[in-house]
């Protein structure tokens, strides 16, 4: 990089600040939140929203509980002006929620807005002119004192509509380029629209102080922000506002600090879509607070249905990464974290806590519709056998002892890192079964039966390539007698049978699962597993698989 001494900081620091924002350490509450999705975020689209998708959209934010949704910028277009009067017509803005519209202030443009909102009952009507150095000297060559009295004709004329045609909306005003400005001329401009309108407890006005370029780091917004908080005029009747974009990556923290420093109420989009780089992220922000134990007065609790009708009207994809949002941000596949994860959850439920701490994860996944199994532990190469061993059990219900999870781990990474893929709990399953349940080839089981005289007597019948085999032998309990009779008429030698079983559901038709492992005379452990409605039959099942298993390695190497 060459041309770094092109640039220069076109900020302009708060000229008094006490950081009193910076002694505080979380936001109490939330915001008013004002969704700009259908103005701010329309615009910005390549292909912008239809009319249908547009309402399917407020409807969304509607359910979603949004009780100020800025709709458009009606005297700019007819497909806005016909989407606002849509609205009204029909009847589809609820008591509770107020729609919000734009306007230049010009008096034609401010006319339009007025027309189109005949017959709505709640309605913020958002007033704004460029303010910063920049727009002031290239774009408008206007002085302090003209753009000031652009900004005052039109709050007058605001009046003077009003009074004509009995309208009672609120009003907000928005120095545009906020962060370009000279903070004292942001208060002067912003003062002196506020003696025009002379806010009162029970028509409150909004003051708003987008960051419509980012162009500083966060503290330095959040002194510009208190700075005004401290020295607006009617400060007891202004709500002041936040509209950060995010040119920086900072728009959340702007938002954050930004409120810390005494803001009232955010206007940003769900994902953050906005112009360049973006509107500050509503879902982010209210579920940043929400981890903290703050109610964000906002339900975001089906992820993925916002994300799906998100997705389809503005033809946009919520980034895997993206905060709380993304399809990836509670996936867990490092084999540590899996680990973490899973033996969080069993504290949790062994402790029966009531604050969540689990590893790994800010938020209870399934709080924003999500599910731990699909969604939280992930399974490829890189995944350990704690998540592979969480998924079997919370899944499926498998329930493998330590060491045998352990081989299926590495079982299961081995057929992802060959497949180089990713695999679904369904797959995992399959690796599972197939590699250790019920194997019965070469030795096949056909039949049993005990008899008690006076030990445990057993005589089992087996087929071995095709050819029936009778085997007897006496033992201490039925599975030692079956291991008996093995070891005796089949010529194989292992020690230390140990099995562990448990129900693989609940119910009344529950199976039964049987774990069991042997260990051959060249020390080789080899496990196996068997399933079966009967517990004696699931046991008996498990040690087949496990020497099958083991004729099956023995054959492969000899292969090699």
């Amino acid at each position: 990089m060459k041309n770094a001494s092109k640039y220069t900081r076109q900020y302009f620091p708060a000229p008094v600040c006490e950081m009193k924002w910076a002694k505080k350490n979380y936001i109490n509450k939330a915001p008013i939140w004002c969704s700009v999705d259908l103005r701010d975020g329309n615009q910005s689209l390549i292909i912008p929203m239809s009319l249908d998708e547009k309402l399917d959209f407020f409807n969304l934010l509607v359910k979603i509980g949004f009780k100020e949704i800025e709709v458009g910028f009606p005297a700019a277009s007819e497909t806005e002006y016909t989407f606002l009067r849509t609205l009204i017509e029909k009847n589809m803005i609820p008591d509770d929620v107020t729609v919000q519209v734009l306007t230049q202030s010009r008096e034609h443009i401010i006319r339009k807005t007025f027309d189109a909102l005949s017959g709505c009952k709640n309605a913020i009507v958002h007033l704004y002119n460029s303010t910063s150095v920049a727009q002031r000297e290239q774009v408008f060559k206007k002085s302090k004192e003209e753009i000031i009295k652009i900004a005052t004709d039109g709050a007058e004329l605001f009046n003077k509509i009003a009074e004509e045609t009995g309208a009672n909306y609120r009003y907000e005003y928005s120095p545009e380029s906020f962060t370009g400005t000279e903070p004292e001329f942001a208060l002067e401009i912003c003062n002196a629209v506020l003696d025009v309108w002379k806010p009162t407890p029970d028509r409150k006005v909004i003051i708003n102080l987008p960051v419509t370029v980012e162009l500083s780091m966060p503290h330095v917004y959040a002194n510009q922000v208190e700075y005004m908080c401290d020295n607006l005029k009617y400060r007891d009747n202004v709500i002041v506002s936040l509209h950060p974009h995010n040119d920086r990556g900072c728009a959340v923290a702007d938002s954050e600090l930004g409120l810390l420093a005494g803001a009232d109420r955010i206007e940003g989009t769900l994902f953050g879509n906005g112009e360049r780089t973006g509107n500050v992220d509503i879902i982010t922000l209210a579920l940043n607070m929400y981890s903290q134990g703050v109610e964000p007065g906002l339900d975001l609790s089906n992820m993925p249905e916002i994300t799906d009708l998100y997705e389809r009207v503005t033809r946009m994809q919520v980034y895997d990464r993206q905060p709380y949002s993304g399809k990836l941000v509670f996936a867990a596949f490092s084999g540590s974290h899996q680990d973490a994860i899973a033996k969080g959850m069993k504290w949790r439920e062994e402790k029966d806590c009531r604050f969540w701490t689990v590893p790994y994860l800010p938020i209870d996944p399934t709080d924003v519709g999500r599910v731990y199994e699909t969604d939280v532990i992930r399974i490829n190469s890189q995944s350990g056998k704690g998540g592979i061993g969480y998924l079997l059990e919370h899944t499926f219900g498998y329930v493998l002892p330590p060491k045998m999870r352990e081989e299926v781990g590495y079982k299961v990474k081995s057929v992802s890192d060959h497949a180089h893929a990713e695999l679904t709990p369904g797959q995992v399953l399959e690796v599972f079964q197939s590699n250790y349940v019920n194997i019965n080839s070469p030795i096949k089981l056909v039949d049993y039966h005990f008899i008690r005289n006076p030990g445990i007597n057993v005589v089992l019948t087996v087929e071995i390539n095709g050819e029936i085999k009778e085997l007897k032998a006496s033992g201490n309990g039925r599975l030692d007698a079956v291991s008996n009779a093995i070891k005796q008429h089949l010529g194989i030698s292992y020690s230390n049978l140990t099995y562990e079983e448990h129900a693989l559901t609940s119910g009344s038709s529950s199976k039964a699962v049987t774990y069991v492992s042997i260990t051959f005379d060249d020390g080789t452990v080899v496990w196996g597993a068997g399933v079966h409605d009967d517990i004696i039959a699931s046991s008996i099942n498990a040690l087949f698989s496990a020497i099958n298993r083991r004729y099956a390695s023995v054959k492969e190497k000899n292969n090699k």
